[in-house]
Parts: C-alpha cells; sequence; structure tokens
C-alpha cells in the first residue's frame, strides 16, 4: 500500500474522531446552556448585571468552540492539501 495513502486514511480517521468528539461536546454545551438558561429565567434574586455576566460568558465559550473547531478543520484541510501535492 501507498504511504500516502495510508497518511490519507490516518488523516481521514483522526479527522472522524474528532469531528464526533466535537459533535458529543456541542451537544453537552447546548444542554448545559439549556439548563443555565431555565435557571436564569427562575432566579429572580440574581442582578441583571450577573445575568448579562452570565450570558455573555455562554456567548464567548460558543465563540470560542467555533474558532477552534474552525482552526482544526482548517490545520485538517493544510495536512490533506500538503499529502495531495507531496504525490504528484
Amino acid at each position: 500500500m501507498d504511504q500516502n495513502q495510508i497518511f490519507k486514511q490516518m488523516i481521514d480517521f483522526n479527522k472522524a474522531t474528532f469531528d464526533n468528539s466535537f459533535s458529543a461536546m456541542v451537544m453537552v454545551q447546548e444542554q448545559t446552556e439549556k439548563m443555565v438558561s431555565t435557571i436564569l429565567d427562575q432566579a429572580t434574586w440574581l442582578p441583571e448585571e450577573g445575568n448579562k455576566a452570565i450570558n455573555d460568558w455562554i456567548g464567548a465559550y460558543g465563540k470560542g468552540c467555533e474558532d477552534f473547531k474552525n482552526a482544526v478543520n482548517d490545520n485538517f484541510k493544510k495536512v490533506e492539501d500538503f499529502f495531495a501535492s507531496s504525490k504528484k
């Protein structure tokens, strides 16, 4: 078997593993976000500033996850392009 083919299979496996793990993490994050939202709706004792801070925190976490996913996908693409160009 060609070395490039072996590396491509390894990259595909690692990308699939990452995508599945990331999807599971996103599902947990979404469920936690729903739970926190429900708690915040019922927490009349929490000042508006605290509520806003928690919502900002949730938004920053979501943005960080999205940026991380994009960075990983970009790097997988670079590795795939590298092996595709070295095959020629």
